[in-house]
């Protein structure tokens, strides 16, 4: 089978099972990017949140919560207000953990230039956190995060350990990211489409082109560009160092079993 039926055959099985999250359907705030990537041949989400303010009650033996460990008090995609926390910390009967945690999203891509058009979109919204996978199988994985989370304790054994303002003041905190996260969301769709719709057209001029050129001519303009390239180079080199600001890719190998 060879890799593009292969990559179908992936597509098709994963959107084809049922969704296993605790809410059991996409978030609202990411259906319209989620649709748009899966109606694309190349490209098929896998797992993804639109973002989230949670209070997790963990055991009494410190703050390390692990969330499939512990009991979920209070989660909302949306704004949290002061009440809601304070009737969700009073069934707290451990640690405590407040927590935003930002957008993500997963998705597998066809080959490694489509996952390049993702990452590059991710980037240029504030998705600065964002990564590339190639597993020894071929999957390619593209994986869409930021760093603006937060993580704060609020009580040990069951015991609040900070005022009503403090809480009060942490969600001010948290409901800015939320409402950073939600404009991140917007921008990186908005990116997403602008990139699909040139690469299409890209595409479209570079066969149309390819159909009236002879070979040698085309051949002959390779070795131009090189030259202009070299050329480029050269000058470029004249000019004093600066910053650049790239966050590259980065590419994993995993084991054969991924």
């Amino acid at each position: 089978m060879d890799r593009s039926a292969e990559f179908r055959k992936w597509k098709v099985q994963c959107l084809s099972k049922a969704d296993l999250s605790r809410k059991g359907s996409v978030d609202e705030d990411v259906v319209e990017l989620v649709q748009l990537l899966n109606t694309r041949d190349q490209f098929f989400t896998t797992s993804s949140c639109a973002g989230r303010i949670l209070i997790l009650d963990g055991g009494a033996n410190g703050f390390e919560v692990q969330k499939q460990n512990c009991c979920w008090l209070l989660v909302t995609h949306k704004p949290c207000i002061k009440d809601d926390v304070i009737v969700a910390l009073k069934k707290a009967s451990g640690d405590a953990v407040l927590k935003f945690e930002p957008f993500i999203l997963h998705v597998q891509c066809r080959q490694l230039q489509d996952a390049q058009l993702l990452h590059s979109a991710a980037i240029d919204s504030g998705f600065r956190n964002s990564g590339i996978t190639v597993g020894k199988r071929g999957k390619t994985m593209l994986a869409v995060r930021s760093t603006h989370s937060l993580e704060v304790p609020l009580s040990h054994k069951g015991k609040l350990m900070v005022t009503e303002e403090y809480i009060d003041f942490l969600l001010n905190i948290a409901n800015q990211k939320m409402e950073e996260n939600k404009k991140r969301i917007e921008r990186f769709y908005n990116c997403l489409q602008c990139a699909l719709e040139r690469e299409i057209v890209t595409n479209s001029h570079l066969k149309s082109k390819e159909k009236k050129d002879p070979p040698y001519t085309r051949k002959e303009k390779r070795s131009l560009e090189k030259a202009c390239a070299r050329y480029i180079t050269g000058e470029n080199d004249e000019e004093p160092d600066r910053e650049v600001d790239d966050p590259g890719i980065c590419v994993n190998i995993f084991p054969e079993d991924y």
